[in-house]
């Protein structure tokens, strides 16, 4: 990894991948088709795309047992015990409707309501995701939303893999279909004969989703536009090189394009970390992938203090950071943008990823400057209470009526007047 020293302001690498015009019309052209033929479309879709010849799109019961089956009983209660925790953490952030009146008797509010239904896209291909089944599902079902349908593309056995259905079952979702792709992202926005149309979708995917979901955007609501994953690690003297290189692999081997960055006051820990990546990059089983991640994406900055290293960091605004340094707990006021914030040694960011409890759906390509983590709130929909009484609008329908001729809406002006004229 070259270790630079921080001059000035830090501007790093990063993937942005907004798709190719190409790439955008063969989404357009998926969702016309999939609006127009509906399930057919689904398995045409299916069958070009995944090599795989559906009779069905939905999954069984059967097949659920199946998964069961196959799974190590050890694996279950792994998934079943992060459940919980997502869960736990989850129902922390449930807000109620809430009330209140003034001296006058006008009573104000705000109601909280789940969404009526959500779309949950779990990636395919080569890789199966449990861990993204439980993220995407579980603050959904803690907000209260009643119908959840899950859509992930087949494999070889036309089923999906066995993880993803048992964290499915273990989140309680009662809707799983065998169907991926920008298809996918149609079927749940606009519907087909058997896939009824959902108010939002969340969950990753690759570009051709991402394309999906952002022309789908506006009819109905998403989640976000993800970019490849990334970590920042700020460190000091008192951190370890192995475990620092550890972290910043966890990362790499991800995609091609995440991004791994370690921003330290040390030069002695930014030249053992170099050598120690390096290292343990060499048995890597993603070794290709990793390697071109940390080539390309990869960075070490060694800054003069322990300031100016956070100036860099919050000029990142990384989704995962990770801070090892002697106090960490003295350094979170001084963190302004982050997607999630892994303190002390023992905090490695895959204990986020997979089992803490803290959603692991986070902000990437900086947008931590000014958006959050998945929560419940991204599930529920807010409606403002007015209730005035009748002193209330004695006392003020005269300013009302007073400011809406300020802008010139008469009609506005004479409905409050109407009430005492």
């Amino acid at each position: 990894m070259k270790i630079q020293q921080i001059t000035k302001e830090v501007s790093i690498k990063r993937s942005v991948d907004s798709g190719t015009e190409e790439q955008r019309k063969t989404v357009q052209q998926i969702i016309r088709t999939v609006r127009e033929q509906g399930d057919q479309a689904l398995f045409d879709y299916t069958k070009q795309f995944d090599q795989v010849e559906l009779t069905s799109l939905k999954v069984t019961q059967e097949e659920i047992d199946q998964a069961y089956e196959n799974m190590k009983q050890e694996h279950i209660d792994i998934i079943k015990e992060a459940a919980a925790n997502i869960r736990k953490f989850h129902e922390k952030q449930l807000r109620e409707t809430w009330l209140y009146a003034d001296q006058h008797g006008s009573v104000l509010g705000q109601k909280m309501t789940p969404l009526d239904s959500v779309g949950v896209y779990v990636p395919g291909g080569t890789a199966a995701y449990p861990s993204s089944v439980l993220m995407n599902v579980m603050p959904a079902k803690v907000a209260g939303v009643k119908r959840i349908a899950m859509v992930s593309p087949p494999g070889k056995t036309t089923s999906l893999p066995d993880g993803v259905l048992v964290a499915a079952n273990e989140a309680g979702v009662k809707e799983i279909w065998k169907v991926g792709g920008s298809q996918a992202v149609a079927a749940l926005a606009y519907g087909t004969e058997t896939i009824r149309p959902v108010d939002k979708i969340v969950g990753p995917g690759n570009i051709y989703v991402a394309l999906a979901k952002r022309e789908v955007f506006g009819d109905i609501d998403i989640d976000m536009i993800a970019g490849p994953s990334e970590i920042t690690i700020l460190a000091d003297e008192t951190a370890i090189p192995r475990e620092l290189a550890a972290d910043l692999l966890s990362q790499a081997e991800h995609d091609m394009r995440a991004s791994s960055v370690l921003v330290t006051t040390s030069q002695n820990i930014a030249e053992q970390t170099a050598i120690e990546v390096e290292r343990q990059l060499a048995d890597l089983p993603r070794y290709e992938i990793a390697k071109q991640s940390i080539e390309n994406y990869g960075a070490i900055y060694v800054a003069d203090n322990l300031f100016q290293a956070l100036d860099v960091v919050n000029q990142l605004a990384p989704e995962h950071l990770e801070v090892m340094t002697k106090n960490p707990f003295e350094i979170v006021k001084h963190i302004r943008h982050a997607g999630a914030i892994f303190l002390g040694r023992y905090s490695s960011e895959p204990v986020g990823d997979y089992f803490a409890g803290p959603n692991h759906v986070l902000p990437t390509n900086g947008t931590a400057r000014f958006s959050s983590p998945l929560s419940v709130d991204d599930f529920m929909k807010k409606s403002s209470i007015i209730a005035y009484s009748e002193e209330a609008l004695q006392r003020n329908y005269e300013k009302i009526a007073a400011f809406a001729r300020l802008e010139g809406l008469e009609a506005h002006a004479r409905a409050v007047e109407a009430r005492f004229k």
